[in-house]
Formats: structure tokens, C-alpha cells, sequence
């Protein structure tokens, strides 16, 4: 497929998205609408677009290219049975307490419980983590934008960027979160389409009906889900089970981005149902998603497709692409774009719209009834929306500065580290009635928390006799919090409402 055509496709897209944005704009910009989508969002809406949200496009590109390691193949979908669990814990905990409080931002549960420092770290938290963890996945699909499109009109990588975060701006900064739940929907649609797409022509250029090509998969030496041999590496299954329920916890649960959405339902009843239709949903699209990988390894040894290198690494993330644009015709790799696309930025569009929701009510008090009618409360809000969109840009270039993929997965390690103090915070918040915390010392401990785990991660083997740690770090991490909170903690004076 030619830039040329990969430039008309994203320009429709994009001017689909933008015609949507100004529908739903005419009928209101208000706050409620930004921030709360006027609280009457269809559960179903919400719970099908959510899954473009969560699996951003690294998860398009990454998780179909980690199958042909032989150390990993399948071991993901524990992690998904893990995040499953997870969900079904948020939507049976988490959202009938947000709900019984009316929050607009989660977060002010720990302003009622811990008190106003608290609850300022608590959302500082999550301003961080989600900057960094959604501009480091925009980075790595700007990077297949750059090498397959804008690198063929010699346009520079900050302009690639640059024009990104511009499209994401123009669609989202005026409707917000109503704007949000109708353009996800339609990007999931592309997202889901894409992959079962993908999955028929590989099967179809290899001669496999589905029944033969399920067959392949599953006697392939890239199929093996359950990991048990070895309890001290990071694929084993407890490991990967718990890390993936404390995770979703953490980074769905405690987020404000994934939870804005459920938020917007009408009642606790719809919420839930939108949960657990999500669930289900989620762990089937990884399903495929793993089978697109086998697939495309399969296909990649028949035709003789090596991995593509990049500054000589190996970089299995762009393997999908390379198929997708210079291997298949030219309706599958229409079909890979419109996924790939649809993926990356319902990520990254639900991100900035929180970030921005985060910070005028957490920060500025936008939600507060004295605040509603302030002159330019609206402007201000745009502002923050572009603040968040150029601190983006910021992160991102310089993540490409360094140009190196050890240090993508470092900026990943760092943004789920900072998480661990939310998961403590909520956990101290929810089970210890009896005790309060002196507020100055809580940043302290929030800073503390991520540090220490951070380097029991990277000492592990030679503290703990070779133990690989994997993605139940985070329970270390919040546990260190929870620890620490009860060291500064004293009597609470009355007992606690929450």
C-alpha cells in the first residue's frame, strides 16, 4: 500500500471523527457534558467502546508480535484471565462505592477519607502515570505512522507527533466524554473488524479454512497458554493471575480514565452490566489477538519474512505492519491501518479527556457549585486540554530522543510503578476504619513506595535466589504503601463514613 493511500485513508477517518465531534457539540459543551457525558451514556455504548480504550495500540501491535518468543507464546492471556478477574472485582467493590458518593473524580473518595494532601497525591498520581504510560504507547504506533507514511514525504518525526495530538485536540476538547463514548464505539467497531479481518485473509492466503487454521494454531509451537514449571520466572501462572487482577485494579479500577466512562452511566445497575459485558468482550478479543500472532509467525516462516530490525534489534512490534503493508493486498492492509489507528487513538483520546477532567476538578474545583458559573470556566478548560496535549508531545519526544526500545519499556515499568501508591492509598481508605494519616507525610510515602519496589525489582535474583518478578510487583508496591500509611497513621476520632 502506498503513503499516498495510507494518507487518504487517515484524512477520511479523521474527518468522520470531526464531523461526529461537531453533531454532538451542537447539542451542549458544558462541563456535565465534558466531564460526566450528562450521566445518560447506554451502558452497551460504553462497555463496547471501552474496549478500544484498553487495548491501546501497542496491545494491536505488541501482543501478536511477543507470540514467537519461545519463552512466551500464549502466557498473555493469563495476564487476561487475571484482568478479568480484576474487572469483576471493580465493578463489585469500586463502582457502587463511586456511585453512592456521586463522584466526578474518583478520587475524591480519598478526599473524604484521608483528607485534602492526600487526595491531591492521589490525583497528582494518576496525572503522571497516565502522561506517561499513554504518550509512551502513542509513541510506539507514531513510530509505524513515521516509518510506513509521513517518512515517504519527508515530514519530521515532532510534525508526526505534532499532527497526532492535533487530531486527537480537534475532536475531543469541546464535546469531551460525550464526544467520547460515540467515536469509541465506532473505533472499537474498526478495532474488532480488523482483527477478525486480519485473521481471514492470513487464513485465506494460506489455504487454511478457520477449522484447519484453529487446528495449526493450536499444534504450533506458539500456542502454550499455562506456564507452570518454574514458580521464580515472571511467566509462571500464579503470577501472572495475581499481577493481572492487581493491575486492573490499580490501572482500571483506581484510574480516572477507564472509570470516567462507567461513570457517565445512568445508575450503579447499568455500570455494572457495562462491566461485565466489557469482561467478556475483553477476553475473547485477546483470544484473537493471540491467534493473529501465531498466524502471522506462521505465515512469516512459509514466505521467508524475517522480523524487522531496527538500528540492528529485532523489533517483533513491527512485524504485523510490515506483513500487513508490503506482504498482503492492498484490503487487508486498509483493514490493519483502520485497527491500528482506531486502537491508538481511542487509547489516547479517552487519556487526554480524563487528564483534562483530572485536573479542572481535582485541581481547579470545576465540578464545585460555586465554580459553575465562573466566567470562562470553559476556556479555562480548553487550555488545560491543550496544556495536557503539548506535555504529550513533550514526553514523547523525549522518549524518542533516547531512541531505544530498553528505555520504552523502562518508561512503561515506571508509569505501572507509580500506580502501586493508589493501590495502597484505596486499600488503606477501604480496610483500616480505625486510623487516619498525618496528610504531610503522605507524599513522602507515595514517593518512597514505587522507589523501594522499583529496586527490589532490579536486585530481585540476587535477593531472592534468581526470582523474577512480573506484573504482581504492583501488589509488592502497593503493599509497601499500605505499610507505610499505617506508620504515620493515628487514632481516627470518629469513625469513618467510607
Amino acid at each position: 500500500m502506498t503513503p499516498t493511500t495510507i494518507l487518504i485513508i487517515i484524512v477520511i477517518y479523521f474527518g468522520l471523527l470531526i464531523l461526529i465531534s461537531n453533531s454532538v457539540s451542537k447539542k451542549g459543551s458544558d462541563n456535565d457534558t465534558f466531564f460526566k457525558a450528562n450521566k445518560n451514556s447506554k451502558w452497551y455504548l460504553v462497555a463496547f467502546g471501552m474496549i478500544g480504550t484498553a487495548l491501546s495500540g501497542v496491545t494491536f501491535i505488541s501482543v501478536p508480535g511477543q507470540v514467537g518468543s519461545p519463552d512466551i507464546q500464549f502466557k498473555y492471556f493469563q495476564f487476561v484471565l487475571g484482568n478479568a478477574l480484576g474487572f469483576l472485582l471493580i465493578a463489585k467493590v469500586l463502582l457502587p462505592l463511586y456511585y453512592r458518593m456521586n463522584l466526578t473524580s474518583i478520587y475524591g473518595y480519598i478526599e473524604q477519607r484521608l483528607g485534602n494532601v492526600s487526595y491531591k497525591t492521589a490525583a497528582f498520581i494518576f496525572l503522571i502515570s497516565r502522561t506517561i504510560g499513554s504518550a509512551a504507547r502513542l509513541y510506539l504506533v507514531v513510530l509505524v505512522l513515521q516509518r510506513y507514511l509521513f517518512d515517504a514525504f519527508g515530514v519530521p518525526f515532532w510534525a508526526t507527533v505534532f499532527i497526532s495530538l492535533g487530531l486527537i485536540f480537534a475532536y475531543t476538547y469541546r464535546g469531551g466524554l460525550k464526544t467520547i463514548i460515540i467515536t469509541d464505539t465506532l473505533q472499537t467497531f474498526f478495532l474488532v473488524s480488523s482483527v477478525f479481518l486480519t485473521i481471514y485473509f492470513i487464513c485465506d492466503s494460506m489455504d487454511f479454512s478457520f477449522g484447519e487454521a484453529f487446528e495449526a494454531v493450536k499444534n504450533s509451537n506458539y500456542s502454550k497458554v499455562f506456564f507452570f514449571e518454574d514458580w521464580l520466572k515472571s511467566t509462571h501462572f500464579v503470577k501472572q493471575i495475581l499481577g493481572g487482577m492487581f493491575v486492573t485494579i490499580a490501572m482500571v479500577g483506581l484510574d480516572q480514565d477507564l472509570m470516567q466512562k462507567n461513570l457517565s452511566c445512568k445508575n450503579i445497575g447499568e455500570a455494572q452490566k457495562n462491566m461485565y459485558t466489557f469482561t467478556g468482550i475483553f477476553v475473547l478479543i485477546n483470544i484473537f489477538f493471540l491467534s493473529v500472532g501465531a498466524l502471522l509467525y506462521m505465515y512469516a516462516e512459509k514466505n521467508g519474512i524475517a522480523v524487522p530490525m531496527v538500528n540492528g534489534v529485532a523489533r517483533t512490534d513491527l512485524l504485523f505492519p510490515e506483513i500487513a503493508f508490503n506482504h498482503l493486498s492492498i484490503v487487508p492492509a486498509v483493514i490493519f491501518l483502520l485497527g491500528l489507528t482506531a486502537a491508538t487513538f481511542a487509547t489516547t483520546d479517552s487519556a487526554l479527556t480524563a487528564l483534562t477532567t483530572s485536573f479542572c476538578v481535582d485541581f481547579l474545583g470545576m465540578d464545585k457549585a460555586e465554580n459553575q458559573n465562573k466566567p470562562n470556566i470553559v476556556r479555562t478548560r480548553h487550555l488545560v486540554h491543550i496544556g495536557f496535549s503539548f506535555l504529550m508531545l513533550l514526553v514523547i519526544l523525549l522518549i524518542n530522543f533516547f531512541n531505544d526500545a530498553s528505555v520504552v519499556s523502562l518508561i512503561f515499568k515506571i508509569a505501572a510503578l507509580t500506580y502501586g501508591p493508589l493501590l495502597g492509598l484505596y486499600a488503606f481508605g477501604l480496610f483500616v476504619k480505625t486510623k487516619t494519616v498525618n496528610e504531610n507525610l503522605v507524599p513522602l510515602v507515595c514517593i518512597l513506595a514505587p522507589t523501594l519496589t522499583f529496586l527490589l525489582s532490579l536486585y530481585s535474583k540476587a535477593l531472592f535466589g534468581n526470582y523474577e518478578f512480573a506484573e504482581e510487583l504492583i501488589i509488592v508496591n502497593g503493599l509497601i504503601t499500605l505499610l507505610g500509611l499505617l506508620l504515620i497513621s493515628k487514632p481516627a476520632t470518629k469513625n469513618t463514613r467510607y
